[in-house]
């Protein structure tokens, strides 16, 4: 990373520099001054793609947090902050780790990171469901909401650990100065152990969605289904906020937002309790997402001192889960879950060793709560204390037996939820090969007759290419994707796509999403995510090229799968050592308009 393409925050009388060499912009660099921060972009042109990606990000930012976009998305968001921060780390790692750590600050002591932390000098009427709707610090106090700030009481898909590593192998040194990892991984392991074990509602070893807001991919017809079961709010109960600042024809229907309404009211009125619902869907982008942050949580503890081998262990008995459940070789792709439409193809249970003990005690962290950031002095004890809270957490889950046996039903709608499990090291390598043959066939139409994959099959019976998630192409799905085909050796594919996104995104004004076809901008400009994607394919190369002359090593598949080159060894050593490949496509680097 060129150490002087920062961002650096001056408050009155003090500077806190984000790079630790400290060195001033260069002559002949470019600087933006806003509100008190600077953005240098040595010996690029003034119009570069660089300079306009982290002049929208700068434009986002609000002093603690990035929002999606100022006027249809005040907020901050969940997913968004995960990837804003992936790329705000090659601008200001000290910025990159703020963005996460106001995020899980917000999170609820039963672990769950909401999907939105409102900011309370936003207008209530700016957007829909508003604080005054979730009601957080009340009908969230069984829950373990927080007092102080007013959020939401869903989640959206966990990239959070992903990103936290990330962000710190941009700067290992500021990161250890300020304890950051430290900080982040009680909070991160309750998140995962949330996901685990109170979201385990099919008996799988999955985590469910109990709303479509959740996996991000909100009007996805992937729902259509599973949301025909739900009685629709009264069109009388809620004004959409979402129509001041788009075409009714590129968001979701009313009847729509009626079940959406209807479904968050119910979980609210329940008091955020998991297990009730009428919704509960297992998705593949959401437990790919959440296999590919066990494998950095894993990195997490090795560099915090412990083993993280039982973390990567888990991560490959989620990722059979994953193949045993939701993949479909007829149809070369993974599909959604109906944890409730019936009586399926689920195959045998698989809930064991989904439910073990975690990092065996290694990080005593684990058995703080979120509010607890150090790290316990005594292993033994945290052994015991962990062991003892997976416990109480399956014990209290709202998966009781009745649940856990149940099946449920493939959804045969192909999103490209289906494709995103291509980010995991340990996906067999026949399925792998499958879904980039699926990819690039007529459903995705990737390399061929479609720019971006769209989010939803080209041939589909719902397709739209303009319609929220009914078929346009969006950029955090393709980054993801662009990291997938490189990590299972599909280098020229990759490079392929990461050409097209950096130009679509160029061509777009960093739109929130485009038609697959024409990459013809939608929804809202300078989006925060695109953006900050955009700077992360631009620091590609030069990782790429550190990553070949790269000697990484691993002790089993999938070991060390998202340790970056920059990285410096765990503190920890391993008897025996074998050369893994392909190496993580992270290795080498490292929403939307209802969002509820």
């Amino acid at each position: 990373m060129d150490s002087t393409t920062q961002l650096t925050i001056r408050r009155t009388g003090t500077t806190t520099p984000a790079r630790t060499s400290g060195s001033p912009a260069p002559p002949g660099s470019h600087e933006i001054t806003h509100s008190g921060a600077h953005v240098y972009d040595p010996d690029r042109p003034a119009g570069s793609l660089h300079l306009r990606a982290a002049r929208v990000l700068e434009g986002n930012w609000t002093g603690t947090s990035t929002v999606p976009s100022h006027g249809l998305y005040p907020h901050q968001w969940s997913w968004d902050s995960a990837f804003i921060a992936i790329g705000l780390r090659h601008l200001s790692p000290l910025r990159a780790q703020t963005e996460l750590e106001t995020l899980l600050g917000a999170q609820w002591g039963d672990g769950r990171i909401p999907h939105i932390v409102f900011n309370p000098s936003v207008p209530l009427d700016a957007y829909f469901p508003s604080p005054d709707f979730w009601r957080s610090s009340t009908a969230g106090r069984a829950a373990g909401a927080p007092r102080t700030v007013q959020t939401s009481g869903i989640v959206q898909p966990p990239v959070h650990a992903l990103a936290a590593w990330l962000v710190h192998q941009a700067d290992p040194g500021l990161s250890r100065s300020r304890s950051f990892l430290s900080r982040m991984y009680p909070r991160l392991a309750a998140w995962h152990r949330y996901l685990l074990h109170r979201r385990d509602l099919g008996g799988g070893g999955l985590a469910s969605v109990v709303h479509p807001w959740e996996q991000g991919m909100d009007n996805s017809p992937c729902w259509d289904a599973p949301l025909s079961r739900v009685t629709p709010a009264a069109p009388r109960s809620f004004r959409r906020a979402d129509l001041d600042h788009g075409s009714a024809e590129d968001r979701p229907t009313d009847l729509d937002y009626g079940r959406y309404v209807r479904l968050a009211t119910d979980y609210r009125d329940g008091g955020y309790a998991d297990g009730a619902g009428e919704f509960a869907v297992e998705d593949p982008a959401f437990n790919a997402l959440l296999i590919a942050s066990e494998h950095a949580l894993a990195a997490i503890a090795q560099e915090l001192g412990a083993a993280g081998t039982a973390r990567h262990a888990r991560a490959e008995r989620l990722t059979a889960a994953l193949v045993e459940r939701l993949w479909d070789p007829a149809e070369g792709m993974f599909f959604c879950r109906d944890v409730h439409g019936g009586d399926g193809r689920g195959g045998e249970s698989y809930g064991g060793d989904a439910h073990d003990g975690g990092e065996s005690g290694a990080l005593g962290s684990e058995r703080c709560s979120p509010e607890s950031g150090a790290l316990a002095p005594e292993r033994r004890s945290a052994e015991s204390s962990d062991h003892a809270s997976e416990q109480r957490s399956r014990q209290s889950g709202a998966h009781a037996s009745e649940q856990r046996s149940r099946a449920g039903a493939l959804i045969p709608e192909r999103s490209v939820a289906g494709l995103l499990p291509l980010i995991l090291p340990a996906l067999p390598r026949d399925i792998a090969a499958t879904l980039v043959r699926t990819a690039g066939g007529p459903h995705f139409g990737l390399g061929g007759v479609a720019r971006l994959a769209p989010s939803y099959d080209l041939t589909g019976h719902a397709f739209d290419p303009h319609r929220y998630w009914r078929g346009p192409a969006w950029f955090n799905t393709n980054w993801l994707l662009e990291r997938g085909l490189r990590l299972h050796g599909e280098h020229g594919r990759a490079e392929e796509l990461r050409a097209a996104l950096l130009e679509t995104a160029d061509t777009s004004g960093f739109a929130e999403y485009v038609d697959p076809y024409t990459g013809e901008a939608c929804g809202a400009l300078g989006f925060s995510w695109t953006a900050a994607l955009t700077l992360d394919l631009l620091h590609e190369p030069a990782r790429a090229d550190q990553a070949d002359r790269s000697t990484q090593v691993v002790s089993h598949p999938g070991y060390r799968a998202f340790d970056s080159v920059h990285g410096t060894p765990p503190h920890t050593s391993h008897a025996s050592h074998t050369p893994h490949t392909p190496h993580s496509s992270f290795e080498t680097g490292a929403k939307g308009g209802d969002r509820g």
